[in-house]
């Protein structure tokens, strides 16, 4: 626990230096004088060339020049505000709260006295969880053998089946098992879903993914949510 919150205060510490080295050195940004002169400096030496080039008249350059340089007298003795002590503190102050504030949201939201899981255990953990999960699809599978396939047991375990094999990365296991669902009863939603698993899983839209898609739009509301995902398969995107 204390190398965590001692990891804690180091990243704060090193995301929060340059902002801290910058009000330690000083470093203030160009104001609006500099970059008035800057301006009316390159001016001039534009109309310099553009006389050089004989693109303008000597009576246009040297009005031109005048006042150019009337502007450059005038930026000159204008003053950029220099930041007060009071601002360079209050800057200070905030540099401070914001780990202060970082850190009671994460004692609020957070869990600061969970311990923390190594990696092996993590991993042993999500290696139990997909064991788990292959066995649930091998029993399902042997029960789905033993039922009629166009009943509504059937079909559910069809779904069940299709949302396991979907979890564990097989797309075209999934989308096979949602076809047998499909024969038992068919469902515009989950024959958009269908035509999607099988689209992904053969990297393009197939003849069977897009007769699919043309019956679930057929057969849903207006409103359904996958319709513009199933009119751009359709389409070509």
């Amino acid at each position: 626990m204390i190398s965590l919150w001692l990891a804690i205060a180091v990243l704060a510490a090193v995301a929060l230096a340059p902002l801290g080295l910058s009000l330690r050195r000083g470093v203030t940004a160009r104001g609006r004088r500099d970059a008035a002169l800057a301006l009316h400096r390159s001016q001039l030496a534009e109309l310099d060339r553009n006389l050089a080039d004989a693109r303008i008249a000597p009576t246009e350059h040297a009005a031109a020049v005048l006042e150019v340089q009337r502007r450059l007298l005038a930026a000159a003795d204008s003053a950029d505000p220099v930041p007060s002590a009071s601002s360079r503190s209050a800057i200070w102050t905030v540099l401070a709260l914001v780990p202060l504030a970082a850190l009671l949201l994460y004692v609020v939201g957070g869990s600061p006295g969970l311990p923390a899981l190594p990696l092996k255990e993590r991993l042993a953990a999500m290696r139990e969880r997909v064991h788990q999960e292959e066995a649930l699809v091998a029993q399902l599978r042997v029960v789905l053998r033993k039922l009629d396939p166009h009943s509504d047991k059937a079909r559910e375990g069809y779904i069940l089946l299709g949302d396991a094999e979907a979890r564990l990365g097989n797309i075209q296991g999934a989308a096979s098992a949602w076809q047998s669902a499909l024969a038992a009863k068919f469902d515009p939603t989950l024959a958009a879903e269908t035509a999607e698993a099988m689209t992904e899983a053969n990297g393009h839209v197939t003849d069977d993914a897009a007769a699919l898609f043309r019956r679930a739009l057929a057969d849903a509301p207006p409103d359904a949510p996958w319709r513009a995902m199933a009119e751009r398969r359709l389409n070509g995107d």
